[in-house]
């Protein structure tokens, strides 16, 4: 049975309308050097963000250990981290950079493994990278790029265990589909569904996830808002990436229709793509990924400025046209 106020606890007054992505200070296809990250941290700080989220994947582990390398410092009781399960690090001797789009080197490598005992290895590997003692959200990762099946029948079920026994306080998936998203939320009590680049100013999808949650009392955490790219500049380039490839014209040309409303209402692209999701009553946070202090400070300033509700309605009509 769902808990009738488990989506209220994890809502905007807990997570916060921005999140701070942490994939870029896994040297997400470029190094950072390590003051640069920290920096990057704490510039998210100073914004007032108080969610964070990492991953194993992220370059390896070396995320967290960036990650938990500013917070173990903070408060515990001031921020929410959250990271992922399902994929287990192990060293490896194959040498060379990770083949995974993570500028680090290939000196461990990814083992899926959805199981309980998998699981619990993963949490506990990540508590030593991070520093802390408890994270507060753990999301399954990317069950629909590996075996989604598997991660519904075993690793779903050890998360609710894992949630049961107090180790951590929400669980959840971190998915690209809505459609396995939404079987997930079907198929367990889930807090939180962290959903990347599926629904955005450029694209919703026709499936009813969000509705769903709603009616699950499941918070939908919205990342990938600017469509790897597409969405992140006042002009869209020629030579802008969707989907982590090159974008079609088709594309380009729609989010150039897009930027070009924006401008009607003096408004920049990026602000709208950035606050646009939030108007869904299901997405209780928007967490964005950054590899540059000031490109946090640009995040955070876009989701505080004051949009005109007259231009939803025009962003609206011209997605219909």
């Amino acid at each position: 049975m769902t808990s009738p106020d488990r989506g209220k606890a994890w809502g905007p007054g807990k997570l916060g309308k921005l999140g701070f992505g942490g994939a870029g200070i896994g040297n997400l296809y470029r190094a950072m050097p390590d003051g640069e990250a920290l920096a990057t941290v704490l510039a998210a700080w100073d914004a007032g963000i108080r969610y964070f989220d990492t991953a194993p994947h992220y370059g390896l582990g070396l995320s967290e250990q960036r990650l938990g390398a500013v917070l173990r410092d903070k408060p515990r009781d001031d921020f929410v981290i959250s990271t992922k399960v399902g994929r287990v690090l192990e060293p490896s001797s194959r040498g060379g950079r990770d083949p995974e789009g993570f500028d680090v080197p290939a000196d461990k490598e990814r083992v899926w493994d959805f199981s309980e005992a998998g699981i619990r290895r993963s949490l506990e590997d990540s508590l030593e990278r991070l520093g802390l003692d408890h994270v507060d959200i753990a999301y399954l990762h990317d069950a629909d790029v590996h075996d989604l099946q598997a991660g519904i029948s075993h690793g779903l079920p050890a998360l609710e265990k894992l949630r049961a026994e107090g180790i951590v306080k929400a669980i959840g998936v971190g998915l690209n589909s809505a459609e396995a998203a939404l079987e997930c939320v079907e198929a367990a009590d889930l807090d939180l569904v962290m959903l990347a680049g599926r629904y955005t100013l450029l694209e919703q999808p026709s499936v009813p996830l969000l509705e769903r949650c709603l009616e699950r009392r499941t918070g939908v955490v919205n990342v990938g808002v600017y469509n790897s790219g597409l969405l992140a500049r006042p002009d869209v380039p020629d030579d802008a990436h969707y989907n982590y490839e090159q974008a079609p014209p088709a594309v380009v040309e729609r989010a150039r229709a897009l930027a070009a409303v924006c401008r009607d209402f003096g408004v920049e692209l990026p602000t709208a793509a950035l606050q646009f999701p939030l108007r869904h009553p299901a997405v209780v946070n928007v967490t964005v990924g950054a590899s540059a202090p000031e490109q946090v400070a640009a995040n955070a300033a876009r989701m505080a400025e004051s949009v005109p509700e007259e231009l939803w309605a025009a962003l609206e009509a011209a997605g219909r046209d």
